[in-house]
């Protein structure tokens, strides 16, 4: 398996915590959309640092989520539209609620995705629809460099200028084991407190006031 759809997959999963959750229903006979969000992920490719999004909507519905047929996301000013179905979208459960998008969007050439005023379209079924807009405004330059960490003699030293950073932990077959929040910028990796099956760390740094995270590799214990 490899290593960066793990991360991707994990990353999806651990943003939806940090989410809104409050929310209540009431009965109507269209579809609505509670929530809409699109998540910018910094990843470092072979030559420069590329963007990964991610997006996702709370959908409300009296029949149920079997009854959603269709998901758009559009930015009327560029001209450019997506379309996920109910057999490619992602779900997830969280809190009592279930999400609903995809963590795959990407431009052209790696292009940055437009900053500004995004649409989502839900569709039902039966062509019932409603749509919600919301507001896509990372910076278009990196805030921060790109983070890094190495491990040596039993020793993390992590450069990161991000305020928030965690390191995420996987056994010998690459699947997640744990996540684990470091305030200090080096220290000993068996201080961290890690499971006994742990065998790479990947760090996972991460502005939640721009809604922007950077995943780098994953990096062997030994």
């Amino acid at each position: 398996m490899k290593i960066k759809s793990i991360l991707r997959a994990f990353l999806i999963s651990v943003l939806f915590v940090v989410l809104v959750t409050g929310f209540f229903s009431c009965s109507r006979s269209e579809p609505r959309i509670l929530f809409a969000f699109i998540e910018l992920v910094y990843y470092s490719g072979r030559d420069q640092v590329e963007e990964r999004f991610s997006f996702f909507i709370l959908p409300e519905d009296d029949d149920g989520i079997e009854n959603l047929s269709m998901l758009y996301l559009y930015h009327d000013r560029e001209g450019l539209r997506w379309l996920f179905t109910s057999e490619d979208w992602i779900t997830h459960e969280e809190g009592g609620n279930t999400w609903i998008g995809t963590r795959n969007i990407a431009m052209p050439g790696n292009r940055p995705l437009p900053r500004g005023q995004y649409r989502a379209v839900l569709v039902t079924r039966g062509g019932e629809q409603t749509e919600r807009r919301f507001t896509f405004d990372s910076p278009e330059i990196p805030p921060f460099p790109f983070p890094s960490f190495s491990i040596s003699g039993g020793t993390f030293q992590i450069d990161s200028e991000y305020p928030v950073n965690r390191f995420i932990a996987f056994d010998q077959h690459g699947a997640y084991v744990q996540t684990v929040r470091v305030t200090e910028m080096e220290g000993n990796i068996w201080g961290l407190r890690l499971s006994s099956n742990v065998r790479s760390l990947a760090l996972w740094a991460e502005d939640p006031g721009f809604r922007i995270s950077a995943l780098t590799e994953a990096v062997p214990l030994r």
